[in-house]
């Protein structure tokens, strides 16, 4: 199957605007007949904890119907970030569109020690099955410097990891590692999408990236550039696109 990560530059707070970019980036994915696309973290509204309580709302919100529309239609799973709400409780989540199925939320289970004061964290593992092979497991940010989320995914028959993050530039680089030891360790195909520009004060740092199941690094993309990096797990072939 083909994997998509898109690198993106927030609009902070603007979740029409910001959808509209990943109508677009959906878009050319689906030239390059993608079959599964991540975006980062909180990617609809930027990374903006401050706003959150005022942005947040559910996978059923008729604004993402553009997003189930063009997954229903055109067989591509769409993987897009926004606060989510329950009762008083705010979420770091990811809602999963899935050809003519159920959206699913799944939303972070282990917050980063600033988040802790404004978010709660999640408590269901999550899964997708996607293609006739690939078993996808995504995290999303500080979820990946808990070893116990990737050992779970294991568990759970993950053959493929996605982490959908904000990286700082201070932080990517021990991430960037982080990542290549979930790879090697667990065997399984690892991913991270991360944004570039700022977002929520802090400068992104883009080097969304690639390893094999070996922890070797296939392709990462630039510190500046919007773009998609695809990987297709058949053929091994990745391709760099640079908007």
């Amino acid at each position: 199957m083909k994997i998509a990560i898109a690198q993106i530059e927030a609009l902070k707070g603007d979740i029409e605007r910001n959808l509209n970019k990943h109508v677009a980036f959906i878009e050319e994915a689906l030239e390059q007949n993608v079959d599964l696309i991540m975006f980062p973290e909180l990617s609809l509204t930027g990374y903006e904890p401050e706003l959150a309580k005022n942005l947040a709302t559910h996978s059923e919100d008729s604004r993402l119907d553009a997003l189930q529309t063009r997954s229903d239609q055109q067989n591509i799973i769409i993987c897009a970030g926004l606060p989510t709400k329950l009762d008083e409780k705010l979420f770091i989540s990811m809602v999963i569109f899935q050809p003519y199925k159920q959206r699913i939320t799944y939303s972070k289970q282990y917050l980063y020690p600033t988040e802790v004061d404004v978010f709660t964290p999640g408590n269901t593992p999550c899964v997708i099955a996607a293609g006739s092979q690939e078993i996808v497991a995504p995290a999303i940010c500080y979820e990946l410097s808990n070893a116990a989320h990737a050992e779970k995914a294991q568990r759970m028959e993950a053959t493929v990891y996605m982490a959908s993050v904000l990286d700082s530039v201070g932080g990517v680089d021990a991430d960037l590692q982080r990542l290549s030891q979930i790879a090697s360790t667990y065997k399984m195909i690892t991913f991270m999408s991360n944004y570039v520009g700022c977002s929520g004060g802090y400068k992104c740092a883009g080097k969304s990236s690639v390893w094999n199941s070996d922890g070797q690094l296939l392709a990462q993309l630039d510190d500046k550039t919007e773009g998609l990096l695809i990987y297709d797990t058949e053929t091994k072939f990745v391709n760099e696109l640079y908007y």
